[in-house]
């Protein structure tokens, strides 16, 4: 009999195994993933206001960088945007025929650095001189126009890089239908390097604010888990591994990550809808349509998806160093 139990009693795990094979093992998994995931929600739901308060550091902390980087972005509507800022202008030579500069209008045109070529005829540029300086009777009694052609030359390059813009221009000047070409350098190089500190500051303080979450988080995570010392000293002794008892504290760090961004969210849109108003007004006094932009969908995305990654980060980094010490005396 006693070596006819080991025979009965093997069939029903075999069968038992075969019920819980792969697919029953992994609807069991997420079956205890889904049980703490709602778990954990319902703790922090019983403390709101703790759970706000937290919420609400984390929120801040991630609204700063992410609105000053909508600002920044959108900062590139004013003026009518940037490429004005990056126009060439090719003074031809007096006497140039018409069609020789609509042959060259052509040439540029077809250049893989040129995005659009505009062609300003010496008649053309006499009456906006004339409208624009106020000496209207002056200029009529010229007996020529002094007035060469000008061609204006959007480049096709990529923003940011001005020594592009220099060795196109270069380029052109060596034209010898060209008397003259004209691009404010400087001013490019100082509007590219304004945008590039503040873009690296918007990096920098980004990274700052996310240690910040971090260590929120962490510690928040840490006063959790001295609350429950007791609790998980006795899952210990019953046999409980460390990743059943990390799980729920992950899942802790994931909810305030999630409420931490859907503030920043609120936060960035509230602003934004509240500057909106003035910046609009302000613009139009200069005679522009600059307009602060809201967050897109990408933009809200990443700052889910960043918010839960250093909530989830945070909880972990703290339960890996408290958990161990924590154990059965």
């Amino acid at each position: 009999m006693r070596r006819d139990r080991p025979a009965q009693s093997s069939q029903p795990r075999r069968s038992e195994s075969r019920r819980t094979g792969p697919p029953g093992r992994l609807r069991i998994h997420l079956l205890r993933h889904a049980q703490v995931f709602f778990y954990t929600l319902g703790q922090l739901s019983r403390r709101p206001t703790s759970m706000l308060m937290t919420a609400a550091v984390i929120g801040i902390a991630l609204a700063l960088p992410a609105g000053l980087h909508v600002v920044l972005k959108s900062a590139q509507q004013l003026s009518g945007g940037w490429d004005e800022t990056r126009q060439i202008s090719l003074f031809l030579q007096r006497g140039t025929p018409e069609d020789e500069a609509r042959r060259l209008v052509r040439q540029l045109e077809n250049h893989p650095r040129v995005r659009q070529v505009s062609y300003i005829s010496p008649e053309q540029a006499l009456a906006e001189f004339q409208r624009l300086s106020g000496f209207g009777e002056a200029l009529d009694a010229l007996q020529e126009n002094p007035l060469p052609a000008v061609l204006v030359v959007l480049p096709a390059l990529e923003r940011g890089n001005p020594a592009a813009t220099e060795s196109l221009l270069a380029e052109l000047r060596e034209n010898p239908r060209v008397d003259l070409a004209r691009l404010d350098v400087q001013w490019v190089k100082r509007l590219y390097a304004i945008m590039d500190i503040l873009r690296q500051g918007v990096y920098v303080l980004a990274s700052l604010l996310a240690l910040a979450v971090l260590l929120v988080v962490g510690n928040t995570i840490r006063l959790a888990i001295q609350n429950r010392r007791d609790e998980i000293v006795i899952v210990k002794l019953i046999g409980g591994t460390d990743a059943f008892i990390r799980r729920p504290f992950l899942y802790t760090g994931f909810w305030y990550g999630l409420f931490g961004a859907l503030i920043a969210w609120l936060l960035v849109t509230v602003s934004l809808w509240i500057l909106s108003g003035p910046v609009e007004k302000l613009a139009g006094l200069y005679q522009n349509s600059f307009s602060l932009s809201g967050l897109n969908i990408q933009t809200t995305a990443i700052l889910l998806v960043s918010g839960i990654a250093l909530g989830l980060v945070g909880s972990w980094i703290a339960v890996g160093r408290h958990l161990r010490d924590i154990e059965p005396g």
